[in-house]
This record gives structure tokens, C-alpha cells and sequence, in this order.
């Protein structure tokens, strides 16, 4: 399975669950293309990269999406970094498992723009472990941003 950057369909309503995937956690978060907005959810703990499968069915089951939206993590530069592979075997694991159609949505700066947003919003005193999420989120908003036009 390749990952394609949007749907053919892009007049549809579309649905999604984003995925921040890391080694050690997986920021989730929810949306929907009419509004283009999108919810951080929550952190998924993973073992060198791997989830609790069974915590990504629950979150699906809870939100039905129509698609999952994966941040690809290509470095500053646009070369491949050492995780973009192991972020592409993820997506092609949910695919697998769930069936529903996986898109990339290049990441680069939103963990440095939810840093920004958790500091932000926090007064200065925002935590690095409560960005995975807002990541997810930003990457999803991104992905509608560039899906509608």
C-alpha cells in the first residue's frame, strides 16, 4: 500500500482519526473536513513503536472514521528520517487491520508547533509529554487545510 496524500473524492465530508506516530507514544486526534477542524484525543503508549491494538480499535469503534491521516516524518530538509519507514509500516498495519484507507500528511514542524501551543496556552508552563496529541491535530488540520484547496 502506498500513501497518497488525499482522497480522489475531495467534495465528500470526510471523517478522520490522525495518528503522531512515535517509538514510545502515539498522539490521536479527530476530525472532520466540513469545518476542517480537528480535536486532539489522546497519547497512546507503544513498545518500540508498536500499540495496544486493541486501544485503536476502541478509538475507532468510538469515533468512526472514514479514513486515518498518519504524520510522515521527513526530516527539516525533506530527506527521509530513520522513523518515516517505520511511520509508513504503521499505516500500512491499520490499513491492514481496519480496512480503511490511510493517507500522509508530511509532518515536519508540528511538534514544534504544538510545543508552541501547549506553551501558549499553558502561560510558559506547558509539558513536553502533553504534545503528542496536539501534534496529531495539527497534522489532521493541516491534511483538511490542504485537502480543500
Amino acid at each position: 500500500m502506498s500513501l497518497d496524500s488525499f482522497p480522489r473524492d475531495r467534495q465528500q465530508p470526510i471523517a478522520a482519526l490522525a495518528f503522531d506516530y512515535g517509538t514510545q507514544r502515539i498522539g490521536v486526534a479527530f476530525g472532520q473536513s466540513i469545518s476542517g477542524t480537528a480535536k486532539a484525543v489522546c497519547v497512546l503508549k507503544a513498545r518500540d513503536g508498536i500499540p495496544d491494538w486493541d486501544q485503536i480499535a476502541k478509538l475507532i469503534e468510538d469515533w468512526r472514521p472514514d479514513v486515518f491521516v498518519i504524520g510522515l516524518p521527513y526530516n527539516i530538509d525533506g530527506s527521509d528520517s530513520e522513523l518515516l519507514a517505520r511511520a509508513t509500516k504503521f499505516a500500512n498495519r491499520l490499513n491492514g487491520r481496519f480496512n480503511l484507507p490511510c493517507f500522509g500528511m508530511d509532518e515536519r514542524l508540528s511538534s514544534k508547533a504544538a510545543i508552541e501551543q501547549v506553551v501558549e496556552e499553558s502561560g510558559g508552563m506547558g509539558k513536553k509529554s502533553a504534545i503528542d496529541d496536539i501534534a496529531a491535530q495539527i497534522i489532521l488540520e493541516n491534511w483538511f487545510q490542504e485537502l480543500s484547496s
